[in-house]
């Protein structure tokens, strides 16, 4: 991976417009420092007592769907007053949440192709979630990214392409203009639902959570 492009500018010096047109056009943007060191060890207490089934391709991809009735921090978080504010300047007043899921990637982890959340006739996957127009997943690290450890991977701009190769119901292991975004504990990760967007593989030493609101 030598060659791969990692985006990890300083994106707390975004302005709101900056923040907006990122998201809108490349179709992601990492919103830093939104959970204190106190809020990360609430969350991960919680998360410690969620039961969680591995996904079909690995064990070391452990999940929980459909949190948002767990109560405490975790349903909380929901309504987390930063995020809420830059999805209302993003979207207008009114906000549909739509759902919410747990996942840790453990050391082994294989990684997660290229894909969309968007599959506009709907799927077995995500149903009529993946059919609305817009919506923006926020994907809420409870660990540091780095390069080892399950960073997120995304393709610019690939909301946007209408070729036949950006057909939503397909998948890629790799793309030559797949971005690395390493992200600090507590930063958020917002991504447009119609962007290909992935993981790396976690070939660290800890494991990576993510808490997932759409």
């Amino acid at each position: 991976m030598s060659n791969l492009k990692v985006d990890d500018r300083g994106w707390s010096a975004l302005t709101l417009g900056d923040r907006i047109r990122q998201i809108e056009l490349e179709g992601y943007l990492v919103l830093p420092d939104l959970l204190t060191p106190d809020h990360l060890n609430e969350l991960r207490s919680e998360t410690a007592n969620l039961e969680t089934r591995p996904v079909d391709y690995s064990i070391y991809q452990q999940g929980c769907p459909a949190i948002q009735f767990s109560g405490g921090a975790i349903t909380e978080l929901v309504a987390h007053p930063p995020t809420i504010s830059f999805l209302r300047e993003l979207f207008g007043f009114d906000i549909v949440f739509v759902s919410y899921a747990y996942a840790r990637s453990e050391p082994g982890h294989p990684g997660i192709s290229l894909h969309t959340d968007g599959q506009p006739y709907g799927s077995e996957i995500f149903g009529y979630e993946g059919s609305v127009p817009f919506m923006v997943r926020v994907l809420y690290y409870l660990q540091d990214l780095n390069e080892e450890v399950s960073p997120f991977r995304v393709v610019p701009r690939s909301h946007l392409s209408m070729h036949a190769d950006a057909n939503p119901y397909k998948r890629y292991s790799n793309h030559p203009e797949q971005v690395m975004v390493p992200v600090k504990s507590g930063s958020a990760v917002l991504i447009n639902h119609k962007v290909f967007h992935g993981n790396f593989p976690n070939t660290g030493s800890w494991a990576r959570e993510m808490l997932a609101i759409a």
